[in-house]
């Protein structure tokens, strides 16, 4: 029970710096100190340490002997390559999500379609958050609806790493008009079961994200 908790604490605070990296609450050369670290999440040094181990692991923190550790960010080369290869991935996912979609999960969609056009048009403090948040929750849902665990956690995971860069896009209104539209063609091709146009759509709305963020050239 004890090496339990241990593990969970270290996965979470693992999470919780991994989470503020890639937010922005840390920037890039941002020194991460063991002992404030500790401080500010009430716990010893050593799952601090581990977390940032972890964190060097997967190339968003540099562990340098007798100095610390500093944040490495995602550059914008980074970003470029995710989209890329996200552009592949969510058609894929969109393809299979067509053929294993469950009608709970097609009202879902329907309703984040709908709640997305409602903050759109509203124009209140905080749309923009709003706005990127249904985004984000269209394509949790497709990646369930893919029904591949892999699939859905590798997407997961890149959607993470590009987050502040999503936001920007999302947050400009003509992009998030446009992006609302793509997603209902996506759905209006999955209800039809036409998983090639599907694949097509969902390839397009991320390489037409990318040109929204200027990563195609």
């Amino acid at each position: 029970m004890e090496e339990y908790q241990d593990r969970s604490l270290r996965g979470r605070v693992f999470r919780r710096l991994r989470e503020d990296i890639l937010s922005g609450v840390y920037k890039e050369r941002d020194e991460l100190r063991e002992i404030t670290l500790g401080e500010e999440l009430g716990v010893s040094r050593t799952p601090v340490r581990e977390a940032l181990r972890q964190l060097e692991l997967e190339g968003l923190v540099t562990i340098i002997p007798n100095k610390g550790a500093y944040v490495t960010g995602i550059s914008r080369k980074d970003v470029a390559d995710i989209y890329k290869i996200r552009s592949m991935l969510e058609g894929m996912c969109a393809r299979w999500a067509t053929e294993h979609i469950t009608e709970k999960q097609i009202e879902e969609l329907e309703e984040v379609l709908l709640l997305s056009e409602f903050h759109l048009r509203k124009k209140s403090e905080g749309q923009a958050e709003q706005v990127t948040e249904l985004d984000g929750k269209f394509h949790k849902i497709l990646y369930e609806a893919s029904n591949s665990r892999i699939l859905e956690h590798v997407l997961s995971d890149f959607h993470k790493y590009v987050q502040m860069a999503r936001a920007m896009s999302v947050g400009e209104k003509n992009r998030a008009e446009k992006s609302i539209q793509e997603h209902r063609e996506i759905l209006e091709a999955i209800k039809k079961q036409d998983g090639k146009l599907a694949e097509k759509l969902a390839n397009r709305h991320i390489l037409n994200v990318m040109e929204n963020l200027h990563l195609t050239k």
